[in-house]
């Protein structure tokens, strides 16, 4: 009776570990189970884990950066769209005042305010005043020089404003892949965080 009651004991107990903890081999000859957790068999590209161009330490959780680069993708391919259709963009709305903006530097050319949806501590977006045909640099003509260069003065000089004195990044937009949102040529003025290399490179 003793030798059955033992028998069945180990019997039970075998089939218990064998349907709840199937091993499986790892590295180094260690085993896991299916009650772990398991590793993702591939890296995440670093464009995902934080958003574009900024180091981890002002980084977004992987969730909602990766909603946040799809729902600049999928405005920028909505904006290409209307890219030529002339209607006035929220950037010609800021000029005339008609929606409020933290600005921090205006001139009879360009106009410099706070990106609401800052990527860095500091993330100012430099506008010329009259769009004219530089929608986009792809845009840009031989005439244009004179505003394009007043733009990265202009950029300068708000990060000089900034106390960007260790550095920081122009960054111009241009067309679908580009991730242009806006068709009102505009440029980036990032910093305030040490920032990597490639931005926003997958």
């Amino acid at each position: 009776g003793t030798r059955c009651h033992s028998f069945l004991c180990m019997f039970l107990a075998r089939t218990f570990l064998t349907s709840r903890c199937i091993p499986i081999p790892k590295a180094q000859g260690s085993f896991r189970t299916f009650h772990k957790k398991p590793s993702l068999p591939f890296a995440l590209p670093r464009s995902w884990k934080t958003p574009p161009g900024t180091s981890s330490t002002s980084s977004l959780s992987l969730r909602g950066s990766v909603r946040a680069m799809s729902d600049e993708q999928s405005k920028a391919q909505e904006a290409a769209a209307l890219a030529d259709s002339g209607a006035p963009t929220i950037f010609d709305k800021i000029i005339a005042k008609e929606i409020p903006a933290d600005v921090v530097y205006e001139d009879d050319v360009c106009l410099a305010f706070r990106d609401i949806s800052k990527l860095a501590p500091t993330h100012v977006l430099v506008i010329p005043k009259v769009r004219g045909n530089l929608t986009s640099l792809s845009k840009a003509e031989e005439s244009d020089k004179d505003t394009l260069g007043h733009c990265l003065v202009v950029a300068n000089k708000v990060a000089k404003q900034e106390n960007l004195g260790e550095g920081y990044r122009v960054v111009v937009n241009v067309g679908p892949n580009g991730c242009q949102s806006v068709y009102h040529l505009h440029l980036h003025v990032i910093g305030g965080v040490p920032l990597t290399w490639p931005p926003g490179v997958p």
